[in-house]
């Protein structure tokens, strides 16, 4: 849904079909990042994700005596303004995202129906779909997206096989919603236990969420009961019928995999449809929030005849090295969490107090993510990015004079020129004009409590991160996309009309005529 309404707000005409009658109202993420919560809040979310989610505040790592083997400190404020991670109730994010599609009177939605046809013509696809009651239904569009999950129909057509970890472990899931408020701490918590490795974690504001693996010489038909979800509640959390109310309980495996291929034609695939981790990481469901933006400016660019489709080939290079990473962390973590065999636990665990003694914990003022170094960005003459083209912007504060807003809320979507200095004087007439067709913003970053006469697109930079960012890569001003990663940076502002126009020129390859 978060990437039919980036599209829908862009103008562009949408149609979602969707096979169940309605949403589903069950929690199956538990956590999003910064970024993702920053991307949320551009689909115009923001003002909401307080009511249904909370900072994670902590994520601590025991062995089964209660020591600590990793402790990480969650930010509130991380790098993109929002929480380093949130622990949210999925079915409230769900019904905001709804609720926003509802307003947006291009956005279509049609529920209860599957699709089981799709053909692709020269410049569109026609979607056949059909009700429950053999209701066709016919849609054409120009391009096709396939959020359909990890059993994904729209993947079958473009090309079946997925690069397989081969890493499998099955988990009870047992979300409860407690009958009176208590605190718990650690708040969310890993127990590497061999004897039963487990999970205890947030779920949002009044929800809990606790996981517990099947270990050897256990079925799954003897761990996915609700006995047995009672049984393992009481046991290790205290937690009954007298006191919580299981939700759902169900059995999942954990698994590692991502498609080779994530478009044919006009055939694409986002989330779960692309890609499948397991969750210790907690980039399950950010990862998906990522492809959409970057696919919905990449669609929006290519439908305006701004780009050419080329563009839309970058989608893949982009996100597949991000998943790949995401993945490979997921699985390091797992490797550890899912550990039955005693004295191999033993020797991990030392080395995770080692890692924990030279206080290697994960800084929280950093992007959660690596920079992109393949795809849409500007390159040195050798091929080559340096920092910070690639790198994910922070977000924070800035006041025109008034009160102060995110820079996102400011200036609205799109393309950014970030400057230290009036970039005005460098940008002639030909540049002024291609960032205008690209709906970019110029913004000249002064510092914070600026004062006296402010030129046309100067903001004071309240929380004072955008000037230590540049000047920490040593730019002078960076070309920021509209998914916020920069594209291109340069030390000094006569050099702006040739960054410019390397985007343009990068843009027009075989654009529309």
């Amino acid at each position: 849904m978060v990437l039919s309404v980036l599209l829908a707000q862009r103008g562009r005409r949408v149609d979602v079909v969707e096979r169940w009658p309605r949403p589903f109202g069950r929690p199956r993420a538990v956590a999003y990042d910064s970024e993702a919560g920053r991307i949320l809040a551009a689909a115009g979310l923001g003002g909401l994700l307080a009511g249904f989610g909370e900072c994670a505040d902590e994520y601590i790592w025991q062995d089964a005596a209660g020591e600590t083997l990793l402790y990480s400190k969650i930010s509130e404020r991380g790098w993109c303004h929002w929480p380093d991670s949130t622990s949210m109730y999925q079915p409230e994010l769900e019904e905001a995202l709804i609720a926003r599609g509802e307003r947006l009177e291009n956005l279509r939605v049609f529920r209860g129906y599957r699709v089981d046809d799709l053909s692709e013509g020269e410049d569109a696809v026609r979607a056949v779909a059909h009700g429950a009651d053999g209701e066709a239904l016919v849609l054409d569009a120009k391009w096709v997206v396939g959020c359909d999950g990890a059993n994904s129909f729209v993947r079958g057509r473009i090309d079946p096989r997925m690069r397989d970890f081969t890493f499998s472990h099955d988990w009870l899931i047992c979300d409860v919603t407690l009958r009176e408020q208590r605190g718990f701490r650690p708040n969310n918590l890993q127990i590497c236990d061999p004897a039963r490795p487990r999970t205890a974690v947030s779920a949002g504001p009044g929800h809990r969420r606790w996981e517990f693996m099947r270990v050897p010489g256990e079925t799954l038909e003897e761990l996915g009961t609700a006995e047995s979800a009672w049984r393992l509640l009481r046991r290790y959390a205290g937690v009954t019928p007298d006191n919580a109310r299981l939700d759902r309980f169900a059995c999942y495996t954990f698994e590692a995999r991502y498609a080779e291929r994530w478009r044919a034609g006009r055939l694409l695939l986002a989330g779960d449809a692309a890609h499948l981790m397991p969750p210790f990481a907690g980039q399950g469901m950010s990862s998906g929030i990522r492809d959409a933006l970057n696919l919905a400016w990449k669609l929006d660019l290519v439908l305006a005849g701004k780009a050419g489709e080329e563009l839309i080939d970058t989608y893949t290079e982009e996100r597949s090295a991000h998943v790949r990473h995401a993945i490979q962390l997921s699985l390091h973590l797992g490797q550890v969490i899912c550990q039955t065999d005693e004295e191999d636990a033993a020797d991990l665990h030392a080395v995770l107090r080692a890692a924990r003694e030279r206080d290697m914990a994960r800084s929280a003022q950093r992007p959660g993510v690596h920079p992109l170094v393949d795809g849409f960005l500007d390159r040195d003459a050798d091929g080559t990015c340096a920092p910070p083209v690639g790198e994910l912007t922070p977000l924070g504060r800035v006041s025109r004079g008034g009160a102060p807003a995110l820079l996102d809320d400011a200036v609205g979507p799109g393309w950014v020129l970030l400057c230290l200095d009036d970039p005005r004087p460098w940008l002639d007439e030909t540049c002024r004009g291609y960032l205008d067709e690209i709906g970019a913003h110029v913004v000249h970053v002064r510092p914070p409590g600026a004062s006296g006469h402010a030129p046309a697109g100067a903001v004071a930079d309240v929380d004072d991160v955008y000037r230590p960012f540049l000047r920490g890569h040593g730019a002078g001003a960076v070309l920021v996309r509209p998914d916020f990663y920069v594209f291109g940076a340069v030390r000094d502002n006569d050099r702006l009309p040739a960054l410019v126009a390397r985007l343009r020129e990068r843009c027009a390859v075989a654009a529309p005529v």
